[in-house]
Protein backbone atom coordinates (compact mmCIF):
# COMPACT_ATOMS: atom_id res chain seq x y z
CA UNK A 1 0.00 0.00 0.00
CA UNK A 2 1.54 3.57 -0.95
CA UNK A 3 -0.15 6.40 1.00
CA UNK A 4 -0.59 9.18 -1.28
CA UNK A 5 -2.97 11.58 0.68
CA UNK A 6 -3.32 12.06 4.32
CA UNK A 7 -4.98 14.63 6.56
CA UNK A 8 -6.55 15.28 9.63
CA UNK A 9 -10.13 15.10 8.11
CA UNK A 10 -12.29 15.37 11.62
CA UNK A 11 -12.02 16.01 15.43
CA UNK A 12 -14.76 14.33 17.29
CA UNK A 13 -16.25 14.04 20.55
CA UNK A 14 -19.16 12.33 20.30
CA UNK A 15 -21.21 9.92 18.29
CA UNK A 16 -22.99 12.27 16.11
CA UNK A 17 -19.74 13.92 15.37
CA UNK A 18 -18.30 10.59 13.03
CA UNK A 19 -17.67 9.93 9.32
CA UNK A 20 -20.74 8.64 8.02
CA UNK A 21 -19.48 8.05 4.85
CA UNK A 22 -18.66 3.85 5.78
CA UNK A 23 -15.19 3.65 5.27
CA UNK A 24 -13.46 1.24 7.37
CA UNK A 25 -12.03 2.60 10.00
CA UNK A 26 -8.32 1.47 12.43
CA UNK A 27 -8.43 2.62 15.98
CA UNK A 28 -4.89 3.39 17.81
CA UNK A 29 -4.98 3.26 21.58
CA UNK A 30 -1.88 3.81 23.83
CA UNK A 31 -0.55 4.60 27.17
CA UNK A 32 0.24 8.36 26.77
CA UNK A 33 3.73 8.21 26.45
CA UNK A 34 4.22 5.09 24.14
CA UNK A 35 4.36 6.88 20.45
CA UNK A 36 1.29 7.50 18.85
CA UNK A 37 1.90 10.08 17.60
CA UNK A 38 5.16 8.78 16.04
CA UNK A 39 3.71 5.66 14.60
CA UNK A 40 1.23 7.85 12.81
CA UNK A 41 3.79 9.62 11.25
CA UNK A 42 6.25 6.99 10.29
CA UNK A 43 3.08 5.02 9.00
CA UNK A 44 1.92 7.48 6.88
CA UNK A 45 5.29 9.07 5.58
CA UNK A 46 4.23 12.62 7.09
CA UNK A 47 6.86 14.43 9.43
CA UNK A 48 4.02 16.67 11.10
CA UNK A 49 0.07 14.81 10.52
CA UNK A 50 0.15 14.17 14.11
CA UNK A 51 1.40 16.44 16.71
CA UNK A 52 4.40 15.16 18.95
CA UNK A 53 5.02 16.57 22.24
CA UNK A 54 7.24 15.58 25.09
CA UNK A 55 4.33 16.80 27.41
CA UNK A 56 2.21 13.00 27.74
CA UNK A 57 -1.92 13.65 27.17
CA UNK A 58 -1.46 15.91 24.24
CA UNK A 59 -4.70 14.17 22.25
CA UNK A 60 -8.16 14.70 24.24
CA UNK A 61 -10.56 14.31 20.77
CA UNK A 62 -11.18 11.07 18.85
CA UNK A 63 -8.71 12.37 15.27
CA UNK A 64 -10.13 10.90 12.38
CA UNK A 65 -7.38 10.71 9.90
CA UNK A 66 -8.73 10.10 6.26
CA UNK A 67 -5.98 8.06 4.32
CA UNK A 68 -6.08 8.24 0.63
CA UNK A 69 -9.84 8.20 0.96
CA UNK A 70 -10.12 5.05 1.77
CA UNK A 71 -10.37 4.73 5.65
CA UNK A 72 -10.03 5.99 8.51
CA UNK A 73 -6.74 6.04 10.98
CA UNK A 74 -7.83 7.50 14.32
CA UNK A 75 -6.29 8.38 17.26
CA UNK A 76 -7.93 8.37 20.87
CA UNK A 77 -6.63 9.89 23.80
CA UNK A 78 -3.84 7.89 25.63
CA UNK A 79 -4.37 6.32 28.91
CA UNK A 80 -2.31 5.75 32.37
CA UNK A 81 -0.76 9.41 32.47
CA UNK A 82 -0.75 10.23 36.31
CA UNK A 83 -1.05 13.68 35.87
CA UNK A 84 -4.59 13.62 34.09
CA UNK A 85 -7.14 14.51 36.66
CA UNK A 86 -9.62 11.67 37.03
CA UNK A 87 -12.74 13.74 35.78
CA UNK A 88 -11.08 14.05 33.07
CA UNK A 89 -10.03 10.40 32.55
CA UNK A 90 -13.24 9.29 33.13
CA UNK A 91 -14.63 11.58 30.24
CA UNK A 92 -11.93 10.02 28.00
CA UNK A 93 -13.05 6.87 28.81
CA UNK A 94 -16.72 7.40 27.81
CA UNK A 95 -15.57 9.42 24.80
CA UNK A 96 -13.85 5.77 24.13
CA UNK A 97 -16.10 3.61 25.06
CA UNK A 98 -19.23 5.06 23.27
CA UNK A 99 -16.98 4.48 19.87
CA UNK A 100 -16.28 0.99 20.93
CA UNK A 101 -20.10 0.16 21.31
CA UNK A 102 -21.84 0.49 17.95
CA UNK A 103 -19.27 1.35 15.54
CA UNK A 104 -19.21 -0.93 12.66
CA UNK A 105 -16.88 0.74 10.16
CA UNK A 106 -14.20 -0.37 13.02
CA UNK A 107 -12.48 -3.38 11.15
CA UNK A 108 -8.94 -3.65 13.88
CA UNK A 109 -7.55 -2.05 16.57
CA UNK A 110 -4.29 -1.31 16.78
CA UNK A 111 -2.90 -1.17 20.83
CA UNK A 112 0.58 0.16 21.17
CA UNK A 113 2.72 -0.52 24.05
CA UNK A 114 6.72 -0.07 25.28
CA UNK A 115 8.69 -2.50 23.60
CA UNK A 116 11.05 -1.92 26.39
CA UNK A 117 8.81 -2.82 29.11
CA UNK A 118 6.54 -5.63 30.43
CA UNK A 119 3.09 -4.52 29.90
CA UNK A 120 1.70 -2.34 32.80
CA UNK A 121 -1.83 -2.82 34.32
CA UNK A 122 -3.16 -0.12 32.48
CA UNK A 123 -2.22 -2.32 29.35
CA UNK A 124 -3.69 -5.24 30.66
CA UNK A 125 -7.00 -3.53 31.68
CA UNK A 126 -7.03 -2.01 27.74
CA UNK A 127 -6.44 -5.38 26.29
CA UNK A 128 -9.13 -6.83 28.32
CA UNK A 129 -11.82 -4.34 27.66
CA UNK A 130 -10.92 -4.15 23.49
CA UNK A 131 -11.68 -8.22 24.27
CA UNK A 132 -14.69 -7.50 26.06
CA UNK A 133 -16.45 -5.49 22.54
CA UNK A 134 -14.27 -8.65 20.55
CA UNK A 135 -12.36 -6.81 19.11
CA UNK A 136 -9.34 -8.18 16.42
CA UNK A 137 -6.25 -6.53 18.15
CA UNK A 138 -3.22 -6.39 16.89
CA UNK A 139 0.00 -5.32 19.59
CA UNK A 140 2.63 -2.80 18.32
CA UNK A 141 5.84 -2.82 20.11
CA UNK A 142 6.88 0.63 19.61
CA UNK A 143 10.55 2.10 20.21
CA UNK A 144 12.33 -1.29 19.36
CA UNK A 145 15.35 0.58 17.89
CA UNK A 146 16.14 0.90 21.51
CA UNK A 147 15.96 -2.61 22.68
CA UNK A 148 19.80 -4.37 22.18
CA UNK A 149 19.45 -7.27 20.00
CA UNK A 150 20.43 -9.60 23.18
CA UNK A 151 17.10 -8.50 24.83
CA UNK A 152 14.81 -8.45 21.82
CA UNK A 153 13.65 -12.25 21.67
CA UNK A 154 13.37 -11.89 26.29
CA UNK A 155 11.40 -8.98 25.76
CA UNK A 156 8.73 -10.05 23.11
CA UNK A 157 8.60 -13.15 25.33
CA UNK A 158 7.36 -11.61 28.27
CA UNK A 159 4.98 -9.30 26.10
CA UNK A 160 2.89 -12.30 24.96
CA UNK A 161 3.18 -14.23 28.13
CA UNK A 162 1.96 -10.71 30.31
CA UNK A 163 -1.30 -10.40 27.58
CA UNK A 164 -1.92 -13.88 26.46
CA UNK A 165 -2.85 -13.46 23.10
CA UNK A 166 -6.23 -14.66 21.92
CA UNK A 167 -6.20 -16.63 18.78
CA UNK A 168 -6.45 -14.44 15.92
CA UNK A 169 -4.60 -11.58 17.75
CA UNK A 170 -1.32 -10.80 16.65
CA UNK A 171 1.84 -8.65 17.55
CA UNK A 172 3.91 -6.20 15.18
CA UNK A 173 7.66 -5.30 16.70
CA UNK A 174 7.98 -1.64 15.57
CA UNK A 175 10.38 1.65 15.30
CA UNK A 176 9.61 4.85 13.71
CA UNK A 177 12.98 5.65 13.79
CA UNK A 178 14.18 2.52 11.43
CA UNK A 179 10.73 1.82 10.25
CA UNK A 180 11.21 -1.36 11.00
CA UNK A 181 7.10 -2.82 11.20
CA UNK A 182 5.64 -0.79 9.10
CA UNK A 183 5.00 -2.72 5.38
CA UNK A 184 3.59 -5.33 8.00
CA UNK A 185 1.61 -2.66 9.75
CA UNK A 186 0.33 -1.49 6.08
CA UNK A 187 -0.09 -4.91 4.84
CA UNK A 188 -2.69 -5.88 7.57
CA UNK A 189 -4.63 -2.31 7.16
CA UNK A 190 -4.66 -3.33 2.97
CA UNK A 191 -5.87 -6.82 3.16
CA UNK A 192 -9.10 -5.43 5.08
CA UNK A 193 -9.71 -2.67 3.10
CA UNK A 194 -9.65 -4.59 0.35
CA UNK A 195 -11.86 -7.45 1.98
CA UNK A 196 -14.67 -5.05 1.87
CA UNK A 197 -14.45 -3.88 -1.27
CA UNK A 198 -14.70 -7.51 -2.57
Amino acid sequence: MVIKDANLDIIATRRSQYPSDNKPEFLLVGRSNVGKSSFINALLSRKNLAYTSSKPGKTQTLNFYNINNTFYLIDVPGYGYAATDKKTQAKFGMMIEEYLEKREQLKRVFMLIDFRHKPTEDDLLMYNFLKYYNLPVTIIATKADKVGGSKKQKNLQIILDTLDLVVGDDLVVFSSVTKLGIKDVLKRIEDLVFMETI
